[in-house]
């Protein structure tokens, strides 16, 4: 899986280059349309072609997407298989398609926040949080019944990435939903009854944990990084 993925990315380019043919048929059309030959049969020439160049844009965005997923996953574990790389990456994305108040650099900051700068699967923090975006046994299986994902066992669930990744960025999208992105983000963190004074007392630390105070400006500072 990995080689075909590497194969697969190195078509960006030829992408490109059949995005720019396209267009150029597309002209090509229009002139021969401008000119009275055939105009019904080139109407229906020039819809195919403008769907072909939205798959192909689509694509596109997916490859340089997971590309750049992959780039950060390297900065921190290089050593991680590589279909599974290719797995988290394109799982990444799909979430941003699926919430819009999630982009991939604000997935991987907090994915990198969460595992301690390792990208490890498996990473465990002393508070018993498992996996990836650092999911509480008790706070996944509820996620688990929403998303339809068999709760066998946590380690089960939680070390999948994909699941994690997926019920991770369910219950993050839902607290920036309401809290807004620090809010949001100080939520996953610290629980949304603490997020919810903080930004009621004009984002007074005082109502934060410790923890969750260094948590959102680390956070925000990677997504910073990440999207520049």
């Amino acid at each position: 899986m990995g080689s075909i993925f590497v194969t697969w990315l190195k078509k960006g380019s030829i992408l490109a280059v059949l995005f720019l043919m396209l267009i150029s048929m597309l002209n090509f059309s229009t002139h021969i349309t401008r000119s009275g030959y055939e105009e019904s049969s080139f109407v229906e020439i020039r819809q195919h072609l403008s769907e072909i160049c939205g798959v192909m844009i689509s694509d596109a965005a997916r490859i340089a997407a997971v590309q750049k997923i992959i780039r950060i996953i390297d900065a921190y574990n290089s050593k991680l298989d590589e279909s599974i790389k290719y797995q988290i990456a394109n799982e990444i994305y799909e979430m941003t398609l699926r919430y819009d108040n999630l982009d991939i650099d604000l997935i991987c900051a907090t994915i990198t926040h969460e595992s301690a700068n390792t990208w490890r699967p498996d990473v465990v923090s002393p508070a018993g949080a498992l996996g990836l975006m650092q999911i509480m046994p008790y706070v996944g299986r509820s996620l688990s019944e929403i998303e339809g994902i068999e709760w066998t066992t946590p380690e089960a669930v939680l070390f999948d990435p994909i699941y994690n990744i997926r019920l991770g960025c369910r219950y993050l999208s839902s607290l920036i939903n309401l809290y807004h992105l620090d809010g949001g983000l100080a939520a996953y963190n610290g629980g949304a009854y603490r997020a919810a004074k903080w930004l009621k007392s004009g984002k007074n630390n005082s109502m934060l944990a410790s923890e969750t105070r260094s948590y959102v400006p680390a956070i925000l500072e990677l997504y910073g990084s990440f999207r520049n």
